[in-house]
């Protein structure tokens, strides 16, 4: 199996490693990543500046270090090291929860969101761990990871679906297994601090306290709450295909409701 590894925490984050550690042990690994991090930057791809590409030996693969974005060390990855495509893109370990509509502002997500554009069945991978400073327990990423290996691959998707996983950065002796799931809701509150320069400036730092409702069932965020690991199919179809044949009924009448 050709496995291509990326992130967005940057190519020398302990999850990427981690991730690297794992998948060498299912196939020929090759890791292109960002040179630094990247987080929160959703689905963007670099298309105004040049873009250079840096080789790396300290992972012990042929690897790459990119100035730009996930979705661009995709694309490096599918033109420079693997240019008859791979089997596999995987991406993470992030550091940190993707769940609910934190997928769309994920570089982590971006990157397997990429890899699925592509054609490729791509899962992003990411450590759940809500406390600051916490340390994360990668060692239930790896765990998990290898146990579930083999449902990853070759569970039945539909065409332009890929997988987001979250694992709770918890020991891994307290992991209650694994939940398929819907994406739940996290919502940020005062998410644009105002502050001031020595000149009295105002400037702004933009970030807020998530606040997460966990009752929220069948969803990821309930589940990871839960201490269950989660899976969520996301397809690229953003269509609410539902709601098309009364929007188009509301169209042609003419009358707004």
């Amino acid at each position: 199996m050709r496995i291509l590894i990326t992130n967005d925490d940057g190519i020398q984050a302990e999850g990427l490693r981690a991730l690297v550690e794992v998948a060498q042990d299912y196939g020929t690994v090759k890791v292109v990543a960002p040179d630094r991090e990247r987080s929160a930057c959703g689905h963007a791809m670099t298309l105004h500046d040049p873009l250079r590409a840096r080789p790396v030996t300290s992972l012990g693969h042929e690897a790459l270090e990119v100035n730009g974005v996930p979705v661009d060390c995709v694309n490096i990855a599918l033109t420079v090291l693997w240019p008859d495509r791979c089997d596999l893109v995987l991406s993470g370990f992030n550091n940190g929860p993707n769940l609910g509509f934190d997928v769309t502002y994920s570089g982590t997500v971006a990157g397997a969101m990429e890899g699925c554009i592509n054609g490729i069945r791509s899962v992003a991978l990411s450590m759940a761990s809500f406390v600051s400073g916490a340390p994360i327990h990668y060692e239930t990423g790896k765990q998990w990871l290898r146990e579930n290996w083999e449902l990853l691959v070759t569970a039945p998707l539909p065409e332009l679906t890929f997988l987001n996983v979250n694992i709770p950065s918890i020991a891994p002796i307290e992991l209650r297994g694994t939940r398929v799931v819907g994406m739940g809701k996290r919502v940020y509150e005062d998410r644009v601090e105002v502050r001031h320069d020595p000149w009295n400036r105002p400037y702004y730092w933009q970030g807020g306290v998530v606040v997460m409702d966990r009752n929220q069932p069948g969803t990821d965020v309930q589940a990871v709450s839960d201490g269950f690991a989660s899976v969520t199919p996301i397809t690229l179809d953003w269509t609410h295909h539902a709601a098309c044949e009364s929007l188009a009924h509301h169209f042609r009448s003419g009358v707004p409701t």
